[in-house]
């Protein structure tokens, strides 16, 4: 029996073919389901890979407070891992994420200061009062979005795995931001594999990074989105290596939902809203590229995260959104955007 612990747990995550997306496009396409990591989202290898980093340049002493503001995954990974290596941790969430992450932040023994929602770089948005209070407490504030550990690690191992996993025929990886660690990190290593991989963005309504590839200019869209953990109004210090992707999306809430629900009716994945957009762009990026390609995305974490929001009708009908796992909707709604 192989026996590991629980950072060794972390990464080797299967790619799962996504079969009635597959049918649909002609092509092959594939999540890697990030959400079977030990912390339950893609967030756990850049929090592993931060803290070893900082370890390494001795930014972090036994002990040690860490300090982050994060929309919950991040701080998840950092909390059971700093756990494990006898580190303190911090975060700062804004209230606008979903209470489930919040309280599992707690329950894992991290300190969670929960802010209003304020725009980058206003002294009140939740990354820059995370920075403050790593000043003040004299924490190592581990910043996520421009600490290039993040995509060095997805550089490492899932640009690695992505093309291991695909024995080198992946034709296409696409995914939302973030951070941009994952992007960044899984492109450069496919990029240096084949000149031929094609690399493609899906942002949602009200971020900038669809503009950003399209136009050079990171201005933010017209709209704001219910998605967690993606939708990047500036170029971030992860975002900035990419120089440029093959092909950028954008879809709406309601599209996004849309796929999360039809997802887990038809494939049994029960997923969050960042997957959900995934697959959009999984599916755009093979409608563009046309039939017979291997495209491959990410599957972030699951739904249990979002029962009290995506998955809530009640959440969904005060916003003017609906639950579907209407296929014609979906499709319909894609197409438009393709």
């Amino acid at each position: 029996m192989n026996h590991q612990n629980f950072i060794q747990c972390i990464g080797n995550t299967p790619l799962i073919y996504i079969e009635s997306l597959s049918k649909i496009t002609g092509c092959e396409i594939y999540g890697k389901a990030e959400f079977m990591n030990p912390g339950g989202s893609v967030k756990d290898r850049a929090a592993l890979g931060m803290i070893l980093d900082a370890q390494k340049k001795g930014l972090l002493k036994p002990g040690g407070l860490i300090v982050e503001g994060t929309a919950g995954n991040t701080g998840i990974g950092l909390a059971l891992i700093g756990n494990v290596l006898g580190y303190r941790t911090k975060f700062v969430v804004a209230s606008s994420q979903a209470q489930e992450k919040i309280d599992t932040l707690r329950g894992m023994g991290a300190e969670v200061v929960v802010v209003p929602p304020a725009p980058f770089p206003d002294p009140k948005n939740y990354r820059m009062v995370a920075k403050k209070i790593a000043e003040d407490e004299g924490g190592y504030y581990i910043n996520q979005f421009d600490n290039p550990s993040n995509f060095q690690i997805h550089y490492e191992t899932t640009g690695k795995e992505v093309w291991n996993d695909t024995q080198g025929t992946v034709d296409a990886f696409v995914c939302a931001i973030g951070s941009g660690g994952t992007l960044t990190g899984v492109a450069q290593a496919l990029r240096e594999k084949s000149a031929k991989v094609k690399i493609g963005c899906i942002d949602p309504v009200g971020s900038s990074m669809f503009n950003y590839f399209t136009s050079g200019k990171a201005e933010l869209s017209v709209g704001e989105s219910i998605t967690e953990g993606i939708g990047q109004g500036v170029v971030t210090g992860n975002v900035a290596p990419l120089k440029n992707v093959d092909h950028a999306f954008r879809a709406d809430d309601q599209t996004i939902l849309n796929m999360v629900h039809y997802i887990v009716r038809h494939e049994g994945l029960f997923l969050g809203s960042s997957s959900g957009a995934n697959l959009c762009g999984a599916y755009l990026m093979a409608k563009r590229l046309g039939a017979g390609k291997k495209v491959v995305t990410i599957l972030c974490d699951s739904g249990q995260k979002y029962i009290s929001k995506i998955y809530n009708s009640d959440f969904l009908k005060q916003r003017g959104l609906s639950v579907t796992g209407n296929a014609d909707a979906l499709f319909g709604s894609l197409d438009r955007l393709f």
